[in-house]
């Protein structure tokens, strides 16, 4: 081989036993391998974690608070208070002349809302007026057969049937009255016109009569209101009532006397206040809820009869004394038909705890027993750690 040959074998040699020198030492070595993270234990039914374990990131822990509001948000409607409504039907049939009440007007008790020619008042005022005579003529035919008897001119027969006259007179002379009375009328009217007054002060909110309409008293039907609607509605607008239907569950909470707090989407920034006045005593068959009426102080009118709100209920300061606590509805799981959570008793270890509920309102959920206010309570991954305790159980 010539020299020059024998000197490029020797460079190319040299140069490949370098290459793969460098190559042993920097790229083509296996690189080693990362330790494998720590594993969870379980140390006398909690698990623990260790310090910055990677698992902790995929838990959220919130502390539990305690109960500011007995109920939040229920679903109610507002209607009338029966204790300032009257719903005026027609003890009288006949046709209506005129009508002086309208629609939001301001009326006073015993105000005339309508004018009607009715001849049953008409009848009931001649009664009256015959039974009244009748029984001046019996008073008279009592004294004069005593003035008889007195002189033994007429049998004792004889006054005890003009004492049996004059009673029967008087008797019908009050039921006679007394019908006249129930229409609202006297002996001292003139004709067979009738009018329908309101019995209370308040203000005009319902109106279903016009001049020239027929109106009969039987229209009065209890179980007939959607076909057989009042003349007229008196009411107090200032005061309204509320029904509030309440599941079963949260009736330990309700008390009569709490406060509640009124929203209305009409007026979405007001909060209007409201007290429970009464709490039922039969459970709906039907929605398993127990009807709760509130009274709503209603001063400017803004709110209706009929609208529908969202009622949160206050709790009383003795209540506030022993309330329990809210979490997150995302904290509680069911095992086995029962509640449970997780709570964190020290940084990086968590213990299931068997609670009871209520119901959930709002994504919260109340917690009657089991849990303190100022817990932590894990919120997200529970189901995690729920997953680990079952692996370990099982094994």
């Amino acid at each position: 081989m010539p020299a020059r040959n024998v000197k490029l074998a020797a460079r190319l040699g040299w140069g490949l036993a370098g290459l793969l020198a460098v190559t042993e030492l920097t790229g083509c070595k296996q690189p080693a391998e990362t330790p494998a993270a720590p594993a969870p234990r379980i140390e006398s039914g909690k698990i623990v974690f260790p310090t910055n374990a990677p698992q902790l990131s995929s838990l959220t822990v919130q502390a539990a608070e305690t109960r500011k509001l007995a109920l939040e948000h229920i679903t109610g409607r507002l209607y009338w208070s029966d204790d300032a409504t009257v719903r005026i039907f027609t003890p009288v049939a006949g046709r209506v002349r005129s009508v002086s009440g309208d629609l939001g007007q301001a009326v006073t008790a015993g105000m005339p809302l309508a004018e009607i020619d009715s001849p049953d008042f008409g009848q009931a005022l001649a009664d009256a007026r015959t039974a009244a005579g009748n029984l001046v003529a019996a008073d008279k035919a009592l004294n004069r057969t005593r003035e008889l008897f007195a002189h033994e001119a007429a049998a004792q027969k004889d006054v005890e049937a003009a004492q049996a006259a004059y009673i029967a007179a008087l008797a019908e002379r009050d039921r006679a009255a007394g019908r006249l009375a129930n229409y609202g009328g006297s002996d001292t009217s003139t004709n067979e016109i009738y009018w329908l007054r309101s019995p209370l002060a308040g203000v005009l909110v319902q109106r279903n009569i016009n001049p020239g309409q027929e109106v009969r008293a039987d229209s009065q039907l209890a179980n007939a209101t959607a076909l057989f609607a009042p003349l007229f509605v008196v009411s107090d607008p200032t005061k309204l009532w509320l029904q509030l239907d309440v599941s079963e569950t949260d009736l330990p909470w309700m008390q009569a006397g709490q406060q509640l707090r009124i929203f209305s989407q009409a007026f979405p920034e007001r909060v209007f206040e409201g007290v429970v006045d009464k709490i039922g005593d039969e459970l709906d068959p039907a929605t398993r809820t127990i009807k709760v009426r509130g009274v709503v102080s209603n001063p400017d009118r803004l709110l209706k009869a009929e609208m529908y709100v969202l009622a949160d209920v206050v709790m009383t300061p003795a209540q506030t004394a022993q309330a329990a606590v809210e979490i997150s509805a995302r904290s509680v799981f069911v095992r086995d038909n029962l509640y449970y959570l997780f709570v964190e008793t020290s940084p990086g270890q968590f213990q299931r705890q068997r609670v009871e509920v209520g119901a959930e309102q709002d994504g919260r959920v109340p917690v009657i027993k089991g849990v303190e206010a100022g817990e932590k309570i894990v919120t997200d991954g529970c189901l995690l750690l729920e997953a680990l305790l079952e692996a370990t159980e099982k094994s």
